[in-house]
């Protein structure tokens, strides 16, 4: 299950260290370009809306399945796009198939026993991160040496070959209600309502990853632009933030051991440090250490916000992960789009601001909320 999750995943973000040279096929519409993360992950929060919570109501290895179909022709549609516009509408529905991962994540918290949960939840999470920074690794490396619609064909060939391995493997799912799909979207509402948690690991995380996206949407033009690195390079740095991910299953041990609380708050402060670094910093030793403490950050807070969360209502898993995780990438495309203004704008120094902005947010809402959460499980 998490290497299924980081080979999905990373197609959201295959698009972010190619931008420049996706721009080149189009020069007449790069303005345009500038859009396709945006859209990818807009993409992606709608089919956590709209696909996540069919996770409780359908066997979910039947949905698994249909859903990396879908996938496969989505990267096609990217990889033969004739033009910016249509790229974006194809981003936006890569974005949509690839919420798939979304439906992996409870499953594993479903088979998982209580007390491992927070472990459980912490390597699935580890596959997902690996795929989000090496996905941009190997991006970087076919784009520069195959083009970037060689990605994307690449994509759909792992796609396939990972639907039909989670079709042998997987266990089937009893679905956890017999709820019309209006009534299971009728639902989010009322958890929404109804557990203040959820509230809060919810606004926490779409800071978090409003945090996350900011730095790498504009990357690869800072390297580019003050150090004359092209995307490859650019792709490696994700590389260098994978070693935050080594963080993951220690942070889901220290959640079951000592509650997600102190794990959500040292992360969002780690990442309000790496802004510091950016900005304050200027080399590229600076770059890797605050890479590392920023992912260090995303993956932390991420699995103890999960294991807040997976522990409220088993009966509706998926309707939780939905929620959560499309706030989470709702913040993630605000931070996108907000980096690409601020970058226009001031450059480096108001992407740092941009940055820091989100952390402290997050911070601010994870410290607000700490009566709401100190019930969480341990």
């Amino acid at each position: 299950m998490a290497i299924a999750c980081g080979m999905t995943v990373a197609n959201i973000y295959y698009n972010q260290p190619m931008l420049g040279i996706i721009g080149s096929s189009f020069p007449d519409q790069r303005s345009v370009t500038g859009f396709v993360p945006t859209a990818t992950q807009l993409g992606y929060a709608l089919g956590l809306l709209l696909l996540v919570p069919l996770g409780d109501r359908i066997e979910r290895r039947r949905l698994i399945v249909i859903q990396f179909a879908a996938l496969a022709l989505s990267l096609a549609a990217v990889a033969l796009a004739p033009s910016a516009w249509l790229l974006v509408i194809a981003s936006a529905l890569v974005g949509v198939s690839t919420s798939v991962v979304q439906q992996i994540l409870p499953f594993a918290a479903e088979l998982s026993a209580p007390n491992r949960r927070g472990a459980t939840i912490g390597i699935v999470m580890s596959g997902l991160l690996c795929g989000i920074l090496f996905g941009r690794a190997l991006a970087g490396v076919v784009a520069v040496h195959y083009g970037w619609r060689a990605m994307f064909w690449l994509g759909l060939i792992l796609a396939i070959l990972v639907g039909l391995v989670l079709a042998v493997a997987l266990p089937t799912s009893p679905p956890k209600t017999k709820a019309r799909y209006g009534e299971l979207l009728g639902s989010l509402a009322a958890l929404w309502r109804e557990e203040p948690k959820l509230r809060i690991a919810t606004m926490t995380q779409a800071c978090v990853f409003g945090s996350f996206s900011a730095l790498w949407t504009t990357l690869a033009l800072h390297l580019d632009t003050h150090y004359h690195l092209g995307a490859d390079i650019a792709g490696l740095f994700g590389i260098i933030g994978a070693v935050g991910v080594l963080f993951a299953p220690f942070a889901g041990k220290i959640a079951d051991r000592r509650g997600p609380h102190f794990v959500i708050g040292l992360a969002s402060a780690a990442m309000l440090v790496s802004w510091l670094i950016f900005g304050v910093w200027g080399s590229v030793a600076g770059l890797i250490v605050g890479v590392v403490l920023l992912d260090f950050g995303a993956q932390g807070s991420q699995v103890s916000n999960q294991h807040v969360i997976q522990a409220l209502r088993p009966e509706a898993r998926n309707r939780l992960n939905a929620i959560m995780m499309c706030g989470m990438f709702l913040g993630s495309a605000l931070g996108s789009a907000g980096a690409s203004v601020a970058w226009e704008f001031a450059g480096w120094t108001a992407l740092c601001a941009l940055g820091a902005i989100f952390s402290a947010l997050a911070l601010g809402v994870h410290l607000s909320g700490r009566g709401s959460n100190r019930g969480a499980p341990h």
